[in-house]
């Protein structure tokens, strides 16, 4: 589960990392209140860097040019105090962003069930990766093993975004 390393970094930058819909942005922001802390939505400031939305992003520039903004706003991250950065479904897929940010902080999957996420961005076309259930029932699949090497884990069930804060300040020691 946790790693001595992390354990004792109290004051890191906690990622929440998972799935699209899975409900990083929302439970990221109640996490920052909780922890009195800045909260950060990586796509966010890709999306000003570039001026573009992701989905713009993808269609012009393709998926491997928003990988790598991606890792670059990750590195980015190094030296910030405590801070709740959110991370796009797939930065966490990369092995590279995993070593990075192991180095950083701390990261907690927030770990929601494939139907929750499907329900939550069915019709929402601002993401570029969300075509048919098929397909993403297998890119959440390949994409499960890379999560699941997170520090900590969360079961989102049924608690409120607040209650999911709650559980992650006390399980990650903050």
């Amino acid at each position: 589960m946790a790693s001595a390393e992390h354990t004792e970094r109290t004051g890191a930058p906690i990622f929440l990392i998972g799935f699209m819909g899975a409900g990083k942005t929302t439970v990221g922001q109640a996490l920052a209140k909780v922890l009195n802390c800045e909260f950060v939505d990586v796509d966010q400031l890709i999306e000003a860097r570039v001026g573009k939305s992701i989905s713009d992003i993808f269609a012009g520039m393709g998926e491997p040019k928003f990988r790598r903004l991606e890792s670059d706003a990750i590195v980015e991250c190094r030296g910030r105090g405590r801070t709740v950065i959110a991370l796009g479904g797939g930065a966490y897929a990369s092995e590279e962003n995993r070593k990075v940010l192991r180095n950083i902080g701390k990261t907690v999957w927030l770990d929601c069930p494939l139907e929750i996420c499907l329900q939550r961005v069915s019709g929402d076309h601002s993401r570029p990766l969300v075509t048919d259930e098929a397909q993403m029932r297998e890119l959440f699949e390949r994409r499960r093993p890379a999560y699941a090497q997170a520090d900590y884990a969360v079961q989102t069930g049924d608690l409120s975004p607040d209650e999911l804060a709650i559980e992650i300040a006390r399980i990650v020691g903050e």
